[in-house]
């Protein structure tokens, strides 16, 4: 292809909020539950006469988030009505919002954040392609069935508080460009969520669901999209945009990637070969079998949607509600701070400057370890907090986040049933690195030690010293035990002193054999070359 394209993409993305009940009902909110239909009742069935009554810890929950990303949040909200008839949708409408979300603005990885906004989730089409005989209603005959190709609904998720961030559109190089920066941007904001404890983001399970609306443009200048807001003439800028496609329902950070690079290539080809006229506005699937997007159906407009206020719920206002200095103050450290000082420790102990290739993709690889495995970064950092350690300067840090990455967490996979890090406390940690940084443990014996203290919480210098784990240091019983070993291998002394200086681990061995496994390997080889000189 000989011209260039720019695609342009903005992204909307729902997360399910973590709260105890729907979003205007009392009925559990238990992403869990595997029986269909037990968290239901008839405000979420949508029942004649019932009213729907605001959750106002999902409402905090959006503000959380609107805070962490440096959001505008409104002092004055309130929820609409968004009319469609699907099966899964049981009011004909939903509760949503439009013309006042709870958060305005923010900004988020390379892409600026047009709003958030707080609605009810819709129930779970069920989808079956195959005769189940066991399958029957009221009044039907044990044998009679469905037929191929029916569904059923489960309202269990229906009423679910949902929260929907949207993105502006940010313009690409190039494809791989965008995808790459698109899904970087559903990874940080899914690291967040979880690090606010406002939902719990996972995305197999649909907890969250990206949405990505595509164009390409021939003209470069739709790159001054990137710009801030008051540098340029966005109006004229968004006219230069192709036809936007919406990918809908995007369930894992591969997905966004492969789609958004899938349908960029269709757009081109299709202008390429002259049928740019079919490219339309419209909503597409993904399948992730074929590895290609599917027309689903003409996309919507908001004026197709007729919002309008719902008159069954309050207006709200939230300044007064809420304490949002309080809450900016008691938000949790961020990933994005987090990584920036573990970045600063790599700095400061590897000299990064001076790294290869291969040295630097390994040390970001334990840098994104921590900031994704939050049980395992907290472990850390209560460690250090409780050793009273400076995390820069403090070369013990250094060895402290490797015995953490290499040494205890795999433990964890060895033990599933016990959660992370079991009875290994705090206080224990330094005391089994200081034992093995004195030469005290052997590197087995140093694992055994970490091992039996996370599973059952003995204290590590108790346990290395009642079970033979501790290394003998002391010189003169060492060198007893060596001398020994000398004269009553004499052949051996002498294939060594013929110049086969390997066999001196034979005589190693021998000594730590001796010694009952106590002795220092290290101090024992030292000894025998000067001994044998």
């Amino acid at each position: 292809m000989g011209k260039k394209y720019y695609p342009t993409v903005g992204l909307e993305i729902h997360a399910e909020l973590k709260t105890q009940t729907k979003m205007f009902c009392a009925c559990l909110n238990n992403p869990d539950e595997e029986k269909p239909n037990v968290n239901i009742c008839p405000v979420c069935m949508a029942h004649p006469g019932t009213l729907p009554v605001p959750n106002k810890k999902a409402i905090e929950n959006v503000i959380k988030v609107g805070l962490a990303i440096n959001g505008d949040i409104a002092d004055f909200t309130e929820f609409d009505r968004k009319n469609y008839f699907y099966p899964d949708i049981p009011k004909g409408y939903q509760i949503s919002q439009f013309k006042y979300p709870i958060v305005s603005w923010g900004h988020l990885a390379d892409f600026d954040v047009t709003r958030i906004h707080l609605e009810e989730d819709t129930a779970n089409n069920k989808h079956r392609d195959e005769v189940i005989p066991e399958v029957r209603l009221r009044g039907d005959s044990p044998k009679s069935d469905f037929g191929l190709g029916y569904s059923l609904i489960d309202f269990n998720r229906a009423g679910v508080p949902l929260m929907e961030l949207v993105t502006e559109p940010h313009s690409f190089e190039s494809d791989e460009e965008a995808a790459k920066a698109s899904s970087t941007f559903a990874k940080e904001l899914q690291l967040i969520l979880k690090y606010l404890g406002v939902s719990e983001a996972n995305m197999e399970k649909g907890e969250m669901r990206v949405e990505a609306n595509i164009s390409i443009s021939e003209n470069p200048k739709v790159l001054e999209l990137n710009k801030p807001r008051n540098e340029v003439n966005r109006e004229e800028i968004m006219k230069l945009l192709g036809t936007k496609v919406e990918v809908k329902n995007l369930n894992s950070f591969k997905s966004v990637e492969r789609a958004i690079k899938f349908e960029v290539d269709r757009m081109m080809e299709l202008i390429e070969s002259g049928k740019g006229s079919e490219i339309v506005q419209e909503t597409r699937g993904w399948d992730e079998s074929k590895m290609q997007t599917f027309s689903q159906r003409k996309k919507e407009g908001s004026a197709d949607y007729r919002y309008f206020p719902d008159p069954d719920l309050p207006k709200m206002k939230l300044h007064s509600e809420f304490d949002l200095e309080k809450m900016k103050s008691e938000l949790p450290e961020l990933p994005a701070e987090r990584r920036n000082k573990y970045k600063t420790v790599w700095k400061h102990f590897y000299e990064l400057k001076e790294m290869n290739n291969f040295e630097d993709i390994e040390y970001d690889k334990k840098i994104n370890f921590l900031i994704e495995n939050t049980i395992v970064s907290n472990y850390l950092d209560s460690i250090i907090k409780n050793m009273n350690l400076n995390i820069i300067n403090n070369d013990f840090v250094k060895n402290l986040i490797n015995t953490i990455i290499n040494d205890i967490y795999p433990i964890q996979q060895k033990y599933p049933e016990i959660i992370f890090p079991g009875k290994l406390t705090a206080e224990f940690v330094p005391i089994i690195l200081s034992l093995r940084n004195d030469g005290m443990l052997t590197n087995i014996g140093y694992k055994e030690v970490i091992e039996v203290t996370y599973k059952t919480g003995v204290h590590p210098f108790e346990y290395a010293k009642e079970h033979n784990l501790l290394q003998e240091n002391n010189e003169g019983v060492i060198k007893t035990i060596v001398e020994k070993i000398i004269s009553e291998n004499a052949d051996i002394v002498a294939i060594y002193k013929s110049g086969k200086e390997n066999v001196i681990m034979s005589l190693v061995g021998k000594v730590i054999k001796e010694s009952k496994g106590s002795a220092n390997p290290q101090l024992v080889i030292k000894m025998l070359k000067d001994l044998l000189k």
